[in-house]
């Protein structure tokens, strides 16, 4: 889906933020602030009940969704996947020892992936493309992999070109109806964000 120069870019980007910001925080997953990742792990988590499901956490970064999520379902599974080893290490390094969780390297557009009740992506399909069918394969490929719901947010503005991608919201709803009958848009949180939970 990504070619290796869009996936070279996102490394990039990544470590250059590592760099600057150090490895410890939100800033090096490419959020403005922790209170910009903790709105949308707010509205994620309103996709069910999560308690006694397995929930894969796409482009995981730091896993900073595994301890909100069990905080809320303390009886859920977590499952993070995440292509950049220095994220994956300090994800492992902070949360590899809570129960029910396992964190494993992998490109989740190209790898195979466990299977799992829900699938969320907090912001890990913000990246520009140069396939223009990028986000509809993500988002038809991660609705497949979950059994029950698939849950996802994307910008619909960004500050400035380059990596990260803005998109249509009536484009995107209206093809993620195409998918399923069971679609729920939340986008009342932000004004430069939006929320799709797609059920089977």
């Amino acid at each position: 889906m990504n070619s290796l120069t869009d996936t070279a870019s996102i490394f990039r980007y990544h470590r250059e933020m590592i760099a600057h910001y150090g490895n410890n925080n939100s800033h090096a997953l490419g959020w403005r602030d922790d209170q910009s990742q903790l709105i949308r792990f707010q509205v994620l988590s309103q996709i069910g009940d999560l308690n006694h499901h397995s929930v894969m956490d796409v482009g995981c970064g730091h896993a900073d969704l595994c301890p909100y999520l069990k905080a809320i379902y303390p009886d859920c599974r977590y499952l993070g996947v995440e292509q950049i080893p220095e994220l994956l290490d300090r994800a492992i390094e902070r949360y590899g020892h809570l129960p029910e969780t396992l964190l494993f390297l992998g490109d989740f557009l190209t790898s195979p992936l466990p299977a799992a009740d829900y699938v969320l992506a907090s912001g890990s399909l913000n990246y520009s493309s140069s396939d223009p069918e990028f986000i509809y394969k993500a988002i038809s490929k991660l609705f497949e992999s979950s059994r029950v719901g698939f849950g996802f947010n994307l910008l619909r503005s960004v500050s400035q070109t380059g990596l990260l991608k803005a998109y249509n919201l009536d484009t995107i709803w209206a093809y993620c109806q195409e998918l399923t009958t069971k679609a729920v848009l939340k986008d009342d949180y932000s004004e430069e964000d939006f929320t799709i939970f797609l059920y089977h």
